[in-house]
């Protein structure tokens, strides 16, 4: 009996990992680039400001 027990482990393990697996790659609402492509706009504009002002 305590073999089983040892073997139910993994297995519970296993299909733990199996749920959280299906929840992290779940479908999440898209979202396209343009926030990150408006922040490293705003980036290169303050490095050039930078590197103008000194």
């Amino acid at each position: 009996m305590a073999a089983l027990a040892w073997l139910l482990i993994p297995l519970v393990a296993a299909i733990g990992a199996g749920l959280w697996g299906s929840w992290a790659n779940r479908t999440r609402k898209v979202r396209g680039d343009g926030p990150e492509l408006i922040g490293y706009a705003r980036f290169r504009e303050a490095m050039e400001r930078e590197r103008a002002g000194s």
